[in-house]
């Protein structure tokens, strides 16, 4: 008998992997690991999770005997080569990432941080970037939550632009897909005008100017102060209009728009009366080259009322403030797919919007330096960010176009490989009932097709009927051979080409005499079809105004009676609106997911919108606002209703019946 194979044991397993991970870190190699891995006994699962506990459990040592930072980095590398040769699961360096983020405080962390960002190409690479990625987002969100916005600027951008890096265009878990806003981004100034010192200090400077005799201050000592005159009103307003910039939602609302419009033309009224001279601007800036002055960046606007004037005199501050503008008006005028249908602008707002963004234009045109060269790269880099609107709007599709086999000749060497296809059940092709797709093998192509229940009558309805009538044609040509109404031949339409034309066409298709045999000769085309609207005169009958209004009034009156007479079953099948889908999300709440496999939805789309939001009335109007794309003219009540009973939500669905009878 062939003797048995030596057993895994566990606690003999991680003692040789913790030797041989000390030994491989001493002489900066893997071999030991290798050999140590090849040598033991078991399955090679059982091994990796063995020498992933064994390097956490090194890592956990030298964390506390607070070792340097070069001999953790150097463990982590090791994981990484470990994961290359394949002896331990590629989660492994991502782990103790994690770990040593967690434990380390934060100058040690901006070391390891660097050691991450170097290696944005390993974990990009297939190996690590499925296994690694939720790791990698939810260390940097935990790494993000530690550190202070304001003190910590330059390495929360350093997380933001790695996260940039890593992830794909297409990665909607960095994709803000809702349109939500940084509401915590509030800007505090003084709102107690008794504690202002505005006025104090343009006092205090007009005494202090009384002493000052002519001709004792230079050219060279001219002040520089702004010449602006600022009050505590004007301070007031200027930084309020922070409130809308941070939440432009508020211009939606009556009252608010008011004041928000009040207060921007008073600040735009100050820009355009006091403008910035090129030559101090340019002065300005040869003396911080000069002096080597590094520039200062602040996270938040400074809002002292004693630095009021000199921001207001400083070109770079006030191009922050009118790009605010061109911000926030996009975002008013843009279609956006989560916005409220209730948050539509009035002709009034889009006239007053569109004349104050060329303003807006204008004043950052005049604005030293560069003025005129600044204002068009912000006028074309907005204009990009529709493109980007869109592609959010449209569920931000994949940039990566999937690659086209092709099928090669067939030779002596080589036999063709035929693909095999599965044919799809005619069931499913064409639908189970009245209320099912056609499927056309592509999604617009099945939009289209589905638009109309039938597409013969839909190629028939009146709406397609784009030929006009004998009567609107020939109408003026009619009135200009009227002799009474006095009309020169050379303004008649009938010696207009075109119109002649047009006429010929109309004719051949609507009018009897255009192929009836006849002895006139006619010169030009003019002459013949004047002599067709002698005859159609006579046969049209005349235009009777009052004739006109009657039927009109008519008409009116049948629809209001077909409308009052319209049955429920016709009202449901009408497709939902936006307003219902609000309303009924809402109610739906906490049992949208209930719902979503009665809907056809997949699993990865219930994946995404869990990922999307953890609002759950934001989860349920995007999984009815899913289905309504998806379904287009069948995303109807009565459709919506039927899927509430097969769920088992028997109260919504007679909740929705009671709803749309009384809507109705």
């Amino acid at each position: 008998m062939s003797p048995t194979p030596p057993l895994f044991s566990l606690p003999e397993a991680r003692t040789r992997f913790t030797k041989s991970t000390r030994e491989a870190l001493n002489n900066k190699n893997i071999k030991p690991l290798l050999n140590t891995f090849s040598q033991l006994p078991g399955s090679e699962n059982e091994k990796k999770c063995t020498l992933d506990q064994a390097f956490r459990g090194v890592l956990e040592e030298e964390i506390i005997n607070h070792s340097s930072c070069e001999n953790v980095l150097a463990i982590i590398s090791l994981a990484i080569g470990g994961v290359t040769e394949g002896i331990c699961t590629a989660s492994t360096p991502f782990v103790l990432l994690g770990d040593v983020l967690d434990c380390l405080p934060l100058d040690q962390c901006d070391t390891i941080f660097t050691f991450v960002e170097k290696n944005v190409a390993t974990w990009k690479s297939s190996t690590f970037y499925s296994a690694g990625k939720n790791y990698l987002l939810r260390m940097c969100n935990d790494l993000l939550r530690r550190l202070s916005k304001s003190q910590n600027t330059v390495f929360c951008g350093r997380i933001q632009l790695f996260l940039a890096r890593l992830f794909p265009l297409s990665e909607k878990s960095g994709l803000n897909l809702q349109s939500q806003f940084n509401l915590e981004n509030v800007t505090v100034f003084n709102t107690n005008e008794q504690e202002s010192t505005l006025g104090q200090k343009h006092t205090e400077d007009r005494e202090e100017g009384m002493d000052v005799e002519e001709g004792e201050m230079g050219d060279d000592e001219a002040p520089t102060t702004c010449s602006i005159p600022i009050d505590y009103n004007l301070y007031r307003k200027f930084w309020s209009l922070q409130d809308y910039f941070r939440n432009p939602v508020q211009c939606y609302e009556k009252i608010s728009w008011k004041t928000f419009l009040k207060y921007s033309e008073e600040v735009l009224a100050v820009f355009k009366s006091y403008k910035l001279d090129d030559t101090q601007a340019s002065r300005k800036k040869m003396e911080e080259l000069k002096t080597g002055g590094e520039h200062v960046y602040f996270a938040k606007f400074l809002t002292s009322e004693k630095l009021m004037d000199l921001q207001l005199s400083d070109s770079n501050f006030r191009r922050h403030i009118l790009l605010q503008y061109l911000i926030l008006f996009q975002y008013l005028k843009g279609q956006v797919k989560f916005k409220s249908s209730n948050y539509v602008l009035t002709d009034e707002q889009s006239l007053w919007i569109e004349d104050t963004t060329k303003s807006v234009y204008q004043l950052l045109s005049e604005n030293p330096p560069d003025g005129e060269r600044f204002s068009k790269m912000v006028e074309h880099i907005l204009n990009t960010e529709e493109n980007w609107n869109s592609w959010k709007n449209e569920g931000c599709p994949s940039f990566v176009k999937e690659s086209i086999c092709f099928v090669h000749h067939r030779t002596s060497d080589t036999k063709p490989t035929r693909a095999v296809r599965k044919r799809t059940a005619p069931e499913d092709f064409l639908g189970k009932g009245p209320n099912k797709k056609i499927l056309m093998g592509n999604e617009e192509l099945t939009r289209l097709w589905n638009l109309s229940p039938d597409n013969m009558e839909a190629c028939k309805s009146e709406t397609r009927e784009y030929m006009p009538t004998l009567e609107e044609f020939f109408e003026e040509a009619i009135e200009q051979a009227d002799p009474e109404n006095m009309v020169e031949n050379e303004y008649k339409a009938v010696n207009n080409s075109n119109y002649g034309w047009r006429a010929l066409r109309l004719l051949a298709r609507r009018s009897p005499h255009f192929f009836q045999p006849t002895n006139q000769q006619f010169k030009s085309l003019p002459e013949y079809l004047e002599n067709m609207v002698i005859k159609l005169a006579k046969e049209l009958p005349p235009p009777s105004e009052e004739i006109k209004t009657g039927e009109d009034e008519d008409e009116e009156d049948n629809d209001a009676l077909l409308k009052e007479n319209e049955s429920p079953d016709v009202r449901r099948d009408k497709p939902v609106t936006g307003e219902q889908i609000e309303v009924f999300a809402n109610k739906l709440g906490e049992q949208w997911k209930v719902l979503a496999p009665y809907l056809e939805m997949k699993d990865s789309e219930i994946r995404q919108i869990e990922c999307d939001s953890e609002d759950m009335k934001m989860r349920a109007k995007q999984l009815l606002v899913a289905w309504q794309d998806q379904e287009g003219v069948h995303a109807t009540p009565e459709n919506l209703i039927n899927a509430l009973n097969k769920s088992g939500l028997n109260d919504l669905a007679e909740g929705l019946t009671n709803d749309n009878e009384t809507n109705s």
